[in-house]
């Protein structure tokens, strides 16, 4: 959640930071010995953009190359070819200022590329986008990394780094509490639940008589009952509804999601839609 220290981690990793102790290796460099030849290797696209505002789209991307000491012919080889692929090249004359939100992200993005790093650093590279600029820019970190480039981001939505992302650490307070794929990080908690819907409080109590082990919620007139993922458990559970004569109003199923990860490694929940993890 907010203040566990994703951002730090990345300034620590990205040089911009010194660590308090421990020792890190980013691109085959020792970060406290080989700084320079870390910087060198690295991109780093953080919350606060670099672009200049003063300037147009293909300008800030020519100002990246002559830091990287790029001829012209070759920076503005570049910068074109980063213009197209991000979707640029009709606004590369026009002032930064007037880009949209979207539009500046990839702008960013683009500016990290043009020294070709073999390691990028994003913190949380989509936060504030609208869903269509979220979706172009989860396609670009897609393409970036079927060519061979290492994304190293941190996201304040799960959803999307349970479809995207190779590997996930969950950071908590300053610690790194796991890490593993999607699915491993799904098998460390139990496997889901089943959420009965009800009419009336009378068919929750018969419900939650015949079933024993489940929570209520009194305002919204569910059951939650713990969920094994077969369909046998579930035939079951109606089966032994249906005897009773006792209905529902609908069910839910629910299995593991990196939410509830969240929850059971850090025991407490996602605090909104737009929590950072």
């Amino acid at each position: 959640e907010s203040g566990c220290g994703k951002t730090t981690t990345v300034q620590i990793l990205s040089t911009l930071l010194p660590a308090d102790a421990g020792s890190v290796r980013v691109a085959g460099h020792d970060l406290a010995t080989e700084a320079g030849q870390v910087r060198a290797a690295i991109g780093v696209t953080g919350q606060f953009s670099a672009v200049d505002n003063l300037l147009t789209g293909e300008e800030n991307l020519l100002l990246m190359a002559d830091l990287h000491h790029l001829d012209r012919a070759e920076g503005r080889r570049r910068a074109a070819g980063l213009l197209d692929r991000f979707e640029l090249a009709e606004a590369s004359g026009k002032m930064a200022a007037t880009y949209s939100g979207g539009m500046r992200r990839r702008l960013d993005l683009a500016m990290t590329l043009v020294g070709e790093p073999r390691v990028i650093f994003l913190d949380e590279p989509t936060t504030g986008l609208d869903p269509r600029s979220r979706r172009t820019m989860w396609q670009i970190i897609r393409e970036l990394v079927a060519d061979g480039v290492t994304i190293f981001l941190t996201t304040q939505y799960l959803e999307e780094a349970d479809q995207v992302a190779g590997r996930i650490a969950v950071l908590d307070h300053g610690k790194l509490v796991a890490e593993g794929t999607a699915a491993e990080l799904k098998r460390l908690i139990p496997g889901g639940h089943i959420r009965l819907h009800f009419s009336d409080v009378s068919g929750m109590d018969s419900a939650a008589g015949i079933l024993g082990e489940a929570s209520r919620d009194e305002d919204a007139l569910t059951l939650q009952v713990p969920y094994d993922g077969s369909v046998r458990s579930l035939k079951a559970l109606l089966d032994r509804l249906d005897e009773r004569a006792v209905f529902t109003g609908g069910l839910s199923v629910h299995t593991p999601d990196l939410d509830d990860v969240f929850f059971a490694l850090t025991g407490h929940p996602r605090t909104g839609q737009d929590s950072p993890r």
